[in-house]
């Protein structure tokens, strides 16, 4: 009778065991499954391919009013997010003076906030880091050039200064700048839509020197077989028609895949201009006008494949783990 239990529970044990043993499908390298046969519960086994692409993201203006606590969010997001790196396009600071201990503090706190980032940050300048030629000096003291280039995975960057302006301009622009300032605040009489300032074109659109110009021509011509050009500026220099516009640039790009994108406005557009994507991103902190239903915060993500996917963020859909917009501390 022992004997006889023994060889029943091992029969058992046997059958078990059969029963307990899966099948694996293999579909591809990256995809397994049990269901051997019948209906499945998806509804396709083609999966994209893998690509060797990359991914990074662009911030815009933190200044023009800037709000406490959004970009230090911001850097959280997009420490979650984890492109490659990140960009932006100008207004980085207040600015806007020729203190250089304000501006040492200011830059400071910038960039302390900006070493949050597990990833590398590209500065570029906009007219509240480059105002006048005191801080044009203290920007290339520590951060090198006001305009440069990179390539990342035979993606060609361009990092332009759209207030880049002989200096005798700049100073006219500066002092201009600053009266209007005071008639916004009431220190002296006058209306600030019949200004000198308000009238000036680098106001809203900048302006590029015949040096840079012939330096970024030069960039292109040494890089002509990259797979992509992004180019960055603050301002929007293509809506500037003379020389000192974007123009002349636009030329030379004319026979290659780009894609142009800056800031200012603290509003979000996007059009298609000579067959190609312009947009102008909102704010990543900066004010904004609460009437205006494209001022809004946010970040952008590309993805880099065969061709661009360009997604706009709003920082306020950007949740961790509990629901939550993360904390700026």
């Amino acid at each position: 009778m022992k004997n006889y239990l023994l060889l029943l529970l091992s029969l058992i044990a046997a059958i078990g065991c059969k029963q307990n043993t899966a099948t694996v499908v293999k579909v591809s390298p990256k995809f397994t499954h049990d269901i051997t046969s019948g209906p499945k519960p998806w509804n396709s086994e083609t999966f994209e391919p893998t690509e060797d692409d990359f991914t990074f993201a662009i911030i815009s203006d933190l200044n023009g009013g800037e709000r406490e606590g959004v970009y230090a969010t911001a850097v959280q997001q997009l420490n979650m997010l984890d492109p490659t790196f990140v960009l932006s396009v100008g207004d980085l600071i207040d600015g806007g003076t020729e203190d250089k201990n304000q501006l040492q503090k200011e830059w400071d706190s910038f960039d302390d906030r900006t070493a949050k980032l597990d990833m590398p940050f590209f500065h570029l300048g906009g007219n509240h880091d480059l105002t006048n030629p005191v801080m044009r000096e203290f920007w290339e003291n520590r951060f090198g050039p006001r305009y440069y280039h990179f390539v990342y995975e035979n993606v060609l960057f361009l990092m332009m200064d759209s207030e880049d302006y002989e200096e005798k301009r700049m100073i006219e622009i500066y002092e201009a700048r600053a009266k209007a300032l005071k008639i916004i605040d009431g220190e002296i009489e006058g209306k600030y839509e019949e200004s000198e300032y308000y009238s000036m074109p680098e106001r809203r659109i900048g302006g590029m020197s015949s040096a840079q110009l012939n330096y970024f021509t030069k960039v292109l011509q040494d890089h002509p077989d990259v797979k992509w050009t992004f180019v960055l500026m603050h301002k929007p220099l293509w809506m500037r028609e003379d020389e000192k516009g974007l123009g002349p640039l636009e030329d030379v790009l004319s026979d290659r895949e780009y894609t142009v994108i800056n800031g200012h406005f603290h509003s979000f557009s996007n059009t298609i201009r000579k067959g190609h994507s312009y947009s102008i991103l909102g704010t990543t902190g900066g004010s904004q006008n609460p009437q205006d239903s494209m001022a809004f915060d946010h970040v952008t993500l590309v993805r880099m494949a065969k061709k661009p996917v360009i997604t706009h963020l709003k920082m306020d859909g950007i949740l961790n783990e509990k629901g939550n917009v993360p904390s700026p501390h």
